[in-house]
């Protein structure tokens, strides 16, 4: 059955084919009937979870009733909870070609099956600490940010996979700046909301307290925060364990963390099965679901398709808007 959309159908990459990627986005494909879109990698490795696998030759013929592969080059069986070094380069490979069908508008947009990032390095010298700096790679180094959204919640972290004590480093003002005008045109073009409302959360307990507890906030985040205010609708230093309760978050539209955990750790608490990982700032739509391989449960069946269900939503919800935008620009 053929999608009713003119618009181009979404590309999902494999991911590591011995984790639980190929098995959500066949669960995903049973449970989504208004959305088109492919898989790229290996049609055996999406075989065995309840759905019909179609192999096409090209993206558009991506139909809604059977889980649409288009082959990409990945030797061998997929066992579960053991990646195979062999498999490695085509992982990667296979991330470009969706990249490429979403930059060329072939595919409305990439959603990414999660990785295993040792599994890459140990087989393909992969030189990215994960998913979202290797797609800034692809698009030429750009400024990009992770934003991870649930229908209660939007965070972005503003220093990612890095080491606790190196977040001081690379927390310049420089880089919250950039990642701040990132986040308030993704969420104008990507969530179509016209003006942004970002909480910016302070580094240290209490925002510093005053600089009692560490002399970020007072020594040069408020002043930035303050001087952007006017153009992006920041505020903040805010303390961190005061800005994620309901009543908190009813007043921003994102929050801008200043490391990995002080994000992902409410918006994981709020909602663990539903959270999508968006990138921001690339020239192309990229969302993930918001969980890795899981290789203990890999090929038991358990794996919960929630969050890859709610990334190609949002992905397609995403395209639309761009898509609305593209035709109102042309008029």
């Amino acid at each position: 059955m053929p999608s009713s959309s003119n618009r181009p159908p979404l590309v999902i990459t494999c991911g590591e084919p011995a984790g639980i990627g190929p098995e959500v986005v066949a669960k995903a494909r049973a449970l989504i009937g208004d959305v088109p879109f492919f898989a790229l990698g290996n049609p055996d490795h999406f075989a065995g979870h309840g759905v019909a696998i179609r192999v096409i030759d090209a993206p558009h013929q991506a139909t809604l009733d059977a889980l649409c592969v288009l082959p990409h080059d990945i030797p061998g069986p997929a066992v579960p909870g053991r990646p195979d070094p062999r498999q490695a380069a085509g992982v990667i490979s296979a991330i470009a070609r969706g990249v490429d069908y979403a930059r060329t508008g072939v595919a409305s947009g990439v959603v990414t099956a999660p990785i295993n990032k040792k599994a890459l390095k140990d087989g393909a010298n992969f030189p990215h600490p994960g998913h979202t700096e290797y797609l800034a790679a692809l698009a030429g180094d750009v400024d990009v940010v992770m934003m991870l959204a649930c229908s209660e919640l939007r965070v972005v972290p503003a220093t990612i996979h890095i080491a606790i004590d190196q977040v001081p480093a690379e927390l310049t003002p420089t880089a919250l700046e950039t990642v701040l005008r990132v986040t308030h045109a993704g969420l104008r073009r990507d969530f179509g909301i016209k003006v942004p409302r970002i909480a910016v959360a302070g580094l240290n307990p209490h925002a510093g307290e005053g600089g009692t507890m560490g002399r970020q906030e007072v020594d040069w985040i408020a002043a930035l925060v303050a001087k952007l205010a006017p153009e992006l609708g920041c505020f903040g230093p805010l303390p961190a364990d005061t800005m994620f309760h309901a009543a908190a978050r009813s007043n921003y539209d994102a929050a801008v963390c200043m490391y990995h955990d002080q994000a992902l750790i409410p918006i994981k608490t709020v909602d663990f099965a539903g959270g999508v990982n968006v990138t921001l700032g690339l020239p192309h739509i990229r969302t993930s679901p918001d969980h890795g391989t899981a290789f203990d449960i890999a090929g038991h069946g358990l794996a919960d398709p929630t969050s890859i269900v709610a990334a190609i939503h949002m992905a397609w919800d995403m395209a639309a808007r761009r898509s609305r935008v593209g035709a109102a620009a042309a008029t």
